[in-house]
């Protein structure tokens, strides 16, 4: 069997070529990459000792795709992943569209060409930013979490909420264990959030109009040692290095505390779910609540509720592993941040019998051990 791997040397693609060498998968690798992010270079001699061919080239440039041989899977890890990208100054919002949502046009039709599947890294920015926003909140053991059972007064009132809105209060959209599938979509879910959407919907009616096995995996926060160190991408990772480091650190938005929640996933979770959807080609048998439409392929992926942690909460295992840092805050928040994000994986474990494997402490310590050895790199892996 032959790989195609998108974005190849950064961390999600690096790390998963990884998981597969060690899983003793006897899969042939190419991999695509255009070593736009800094810090990719870093991963191409290793990957090349890994017996994978690398080809420089770019998933918006159709012609790219034209030297590459045919592939039987195509996995797509190649994308900004910034929630701020388009409007931070870094990147147009053209330049964005072309990477997340023309770039997966591209990939598309190679599949269609080799007849080939195609599986989508997609993310949990996908879901509504109002909806999650207007989730009621508490403090517990200095994170946020859902008040639940959800206030009466917001359940009764419902019916007069936008279509987005309602769904917050749907039970199957949301429990302490996280936020499901079917949580609402409606924008606005940011620039990035709806390049990825369109990708989804896109892979899906390219699936069915051309007879091709696609998957939609939306994953948490990936996260884990050689993890590129940005704030608004890889915040595990950044916050670990900037904190041995005695950098500066900040709280912002919401109360300026810290009580901010996210969860993380280690990519290489990912590599038995892959060979399972892989190997399914078809829909695999779905649970019997499940529609038979585009939905029985789309997955949350992710550490889910072990997993989640809190800024605030972070910096404690930081102040243990490397001694006490001071963090400020600031009350003014960034633009399309949420208080709290934790996705629901139930799905995943009961279709596929999924569940991530690596324990959040240890993801955490591969962080730190990498950020022991690497001083540099967060200035090897930012752009500033």
């Amino acid at each position: 069997m032959r790989l195609l791997i998108t974005g190849i040397c950064g961390f999600v693609g690096s790390a998963l070529v990884r998981a597969i060498r060690e899983s003793g998968l006897d899969w042939e690798i190419i991999g695509l990459d255009n070593f736009i992010r800094p810090g990719s270079e870093e991963n191409r001699l290793a990957l090349k000792h890994l017996g994978v061919k690398i080809f420089h080239g770019d998933i918006r440039c159709a012609s790219d795709f034209e030297s590459l041989p045919a592939c039987d899977w195509l996995l797509d890890a190649a994308a900004n992943p910034s929630v701020l990208a388009g409007v931070d100054g870094m990147t147009s919002s053209r330049q964005l569209v072309e990477h997340n949502l023309l770039g997966t046009v591209n990939l598309l039709e190679t599949c269609k060409r080799w007849k080939a599947g195609f599986i989508l890294l997609s993310s949990s920015r996908v879901y509504s930013i109002p909806s999650l926003a207007a989730l009621p909140v508490e403090i517990h053991n200095s994170a946020f979490r859902p008040v639940l059972p959800l206030p009466s007064s917001l359940s009764s009132s419902a019916a007069q909420l936008s279509d987005f809105s309602f769904q917050l209060f749907s039970h199957s959209a949301l429990s302490s264990q996280g936020i499901s599938e079917t949580f609402s979509t409606a924008a606005p879910v940011s620039l990035y959030g709806s390049t990825k959407l369109c990708s989804e919907a896109l892979a899906l009616e390219y699936g069915e109009t051309f007879d091709l096995p696609v998957w939609i995996n939306r994953c948490g926060v990936m996260a884990g040692g050689g993890q590129f160190g940005r704030a608004d991408q890889g915040i595990f990772a950044f916050w670990i290095h900037s904190h041995r480091q005695r950098r500066a650190l900040k709280y912002i938005g919401f109360d300026g505390m810290g009580h901010q929640v996210r969860d993380c996933l280690h990519p290489r979770d990912l590599v038995p779910l892959l060979v399972k959807q892989m190997a399914a080609v078809s829909h695999p048998t779905q649970p019997t609540s499940e529609p038979n439409d585009g939905s029985s392929r789309v997955f949350n992926v992710s550490g889910g509720a072990p997993s989640a942690m809190s800024l605030r909460q972070l910096t404690a295992w930081c102040d243990d592993r490397f001694g006490q840092h001071a963090v400020a805050s600031q009350a003014e928040p960034r633009p399309f941040d949420l208080p709290w994000v934790v996705l629901d994986h139930a799905k995943a474990t009961q279709v596929w019998g999924w569940q991530p494997s690596t324990p959040v402490q240890e993801v955490l310590e591969e962080i730190a051990s990498h950020s022991d050895k690497r001083t540099d790199w967060l200035e090897i892996s930012s752009s500033q």
